[in-house]
């Protein structure tokens, strides 16, 4: 279901996840998001997201999930409490596959930045076990399967 599985990522009740290495951020002169590459930066050389600012973010890891499986993005406490926001649009119905997450993520902080490097444990996935096989598969109906990086709004 996720590639590359950690077992040092896992939690009592959820799964770990990084951030990977793009983003896609507002620009002033431009409507859509401009792709940026932070491979290069590290926890002391991080991409600053400046106070009020939002940006579209990926996970390292990848997902594919069976039709009986459902899972939903949660920020880590930790994060919350550096005042990391996320939009709430974190739910992965069954059969979404061979996709990275897209995160919405937002500086809640009035006066200073926040840091974004790949690797930063970001948030969690909880997955749950559907009681039944849903009668559309998100596999062949969603928007937003085999996405390998970060995404905009595509529906």
């Amino acid at each position: 279901m996720v590639w590359p599985f950690d077992e040092k990522l896992l939690n009592p009740a959820s799964l770990d996840v990084r951030l990977g290495s793009n983003l896609m951020i507002e620009v002033r002169d431009q409507p859509e998001l401009m792709r940026i590459d932070i491979s290069e930066r590290t926890e002391d050389e991080p991409y600053l997201l400046l106070p009020g600012e939002v940006c579209l973010a990926e996970t390292i890891e990848q997902f594919n999930l069976p039709d009986d499986i459902s899972a939903e993005f949660v920020l880590k406490s930790s994060r919350a409490r550096d005042f990391y926001g996320h939009m709430l649009a974190g739910w992965c119905d069954p059969g979404w596959h061979g996709s990275k997450l897209t995160l919405e993520l937002k500086n809640e902080r009035r006066y200073h930045p926040l840091p974004l490097y790949p690797n930063l444990k970001i948030g969690q996935m909880v997955f749950f076990r559907m009681s039944a096989i849903p009668l559309k598969s998100y596999a062949l109906t969603g928007h937003y399967n085999n996405h390998e990086t970060v995404m905009p709004n595509v529906a």
